[in-house]
């Protein structure tokens, strides 16, 4: 399994803990100014008053300690267990990427559970201990839970950040299908809860506990302040929200269809600041890939498949490697005469049907066609990706294509079939080079095809190629011995049978 990359650990433990403390600190905080700001009526001096603090001091004490030993036992353990994979060095199972994916929001909501407990807490003991202990006993509790609402959404937008090179590696074996965490949308209303509501459902609870006159005073323009602004800020945060969640959503949409191969997608730049110029990269992004497509259909139709794909993947360069190969060489017979004879687009006619004959029949077998060469074809089988069974893919294809070239008029070629060890390799200069296929393979090949004119089948192969064939070897048979040109000793050659 692959291994993730070196995390410190401990450090990133230790800017966990400091800020969720940081955001624990910042809700105390606020509810604390709170009720300096609005203090509980009947409370505010005196022994009664001292006795309230002192109480609730020594209740609010004992509560953090209580809460704080279940964090500091219950937060490295959980962690742990769901950054397993990282502790172990490396990457993540589909499973597991979804559980550290949701760890920032598991450590925000769990402050909150503890910021329940304590209105659920302060609540009787205030209710006990205070002047008014109803209405105070509700207002406490409504603060302390807006407090934990506060400390939960600071929490989880400070831990997105520090998770950031957690979610890196885990996203990049691959990316989930469906968002695991809070979104642009959620969390730019998150910001607005933590920003503006929050503060204007504090303001509006201050009435509780006045006296009747206070109250009747205050109540309507707070709570109409209150609603005003809780709707105004909502409505428009939801509309910022939707300005960048939008397109941001038809970005996602035009990756997944350009992820699944269709390059033609072209988005509209409906924006003119950051996101616009997302969709602007886009389409340029999705411009090159289809330039790119191009070239690489263009290259490999020039030079074959399997030589393009070894040129993209960076395996280039002026050298050669020794193969085992088997080479096909196809010529047209009379071609010259054709030539003389025909309109030049009726050769070309007749030329276009040979090649296509050709790709067909050797591509069928997984073969490479090195090369046209005026009226003739260099096939090679083995290279430039290895088959153990070259000899046989080389033999079926020369049966398949005479057979199909056979139906056609007017095309009447050689096929010669050699096998051997053949030097394979890019071959000219670093300006300008090649892939080839040199050896006694594919000259003995030609030197067969030019047998082959003068034979009935039109088809000969070197004894090498059959001996090699496996059992496609029981479809050819001996047709004796010729001298090749060029050659000092007579060469065994073989027909289909």
């Amino acid at each position: 399994m692959a291994t993730a990359p070196v995390v410190d650990l401990q450090r990133f433990a230790r800017a966990i803990r400091a800020r969720v403390a940081g955001a624990n600190i910042v809700g105390a905080t606020l509810v604390f100014l709170y009720f300096g700001l609005f203090p509980s009526t009947g409370v505010t001096g005196g022994a009664r008053g001292m006795h309230t603090t002192i109480v609730s001091l020594v209740t609010f004490g004992a509560y953090m300690a209580f809460t704080g030993l279940i964090a500091f036992n219950y937060g490295p353990r959980t962690g742990r267990a769901a950054l397993s994979w990282l502790f172990e060095g490396r990457l993540p199972t589909p499973a597991e990427r979804e559980v550290a994916l949701r760890e920032p929001w598991r450590n925000s909501v769990w402050p909150f559970s503890a910021w329940a407990g304590a209105a659920v807490v302060f609540g009787p003991i205030l209710q006990w201990n205070l002047h008014n202990p109803a209405t105070q006993s509700l207002r406490v509790a409504v603060v302390v839970l807006l407090g934990g609402l506060t400390t939960c959404s600071l929490t989880f937008l400070l831990l997105g950040r520090v998770f950031r090179p957690i979610f890196a590696i885990a996203l990049a074996g691959e990316p989930p299908e469906r968002p695991l965490t809070l979104g642009v949308r959620p969390r730019l209303l998150l910001s607005w809860a933590l920003g503006s509501a929050v503060p204007l459902i504090a303001l509006g609870t201050a009435p509780i506990g006045l006296d009747a006159h206070k109250r009747a005073q205050l109540t309507a323009p707070l709570v109409f302040l209150s609603l005003l602004g809780l709707f105004v800020g909502g409505v428009a945060v939801y509309l910022a929200a939707r300005t960048v969640a939008d397109p941001l959503e038809g970005v996602r949409a035009a990756l997944g269809l350009v992820g699944a191969g269709q390059l033609d997608v072209v988005l509209p730049v409906d924006d003119a600041g950051e996101v616009g110029l997302v969709q602007a990269g886009f389409n340029h992004m999705a411009t090159g890939l289809r330039e790119r497509e191009h070239l690489r259909d263009l290259f490999g139709r020039h030079v074959g498949v399997e030589v393009a794909r070894q040129a993209l993947e960076g395996d280039a360069g002026l050298r050669g490697e020794q193969r085992e190969a088997t080479a096909l060489f196809v010529d047209l017979i009379g071609s010259t005469s054709l030539a003389q004879s025909r309109p030049p687009e009726d050769v070309v006619a007749v030329l276009n049907a040979l090649f296509a004959a050709v790709v067909g029949a050797v591509g069928a077998e997984g073969g490479w066609v090195n090369k046209f060469e005026g009226d003739g074809a260099l096939c090679i089988f083995g290279a430039p990706d290895a088959q153990p069974d070259h000899a046989a893919r080389a033999l079926r294809s020369a049966r398949s294509l005479r057979a199909t070239l056979a139906q056609l008029d007017d095309v009447d070629v050689g096929i010669g079939v050699s096998a051997g060890v053949v030097v394979a390799g890019n071959v000219g200069a670093e300006q300008r080079y090649e892939y080839t296929v040199i050896g006694d393979p594919v000259n003995e090949a030609a030197r067969l095809t030019d047998e082959a004119k003068r034979q009935p089948g039109r088809v000969l192969a070197g004894e090498s190629a059959v001996r090699i064939a496996g059992d496609e070897a029981s479809h050819w048979s001996r047709a004796g011995t010729v001298l090749l040109r060029g050659r000092s000793a007579p060469t065994t050659v073989y027909a289909p049978s």
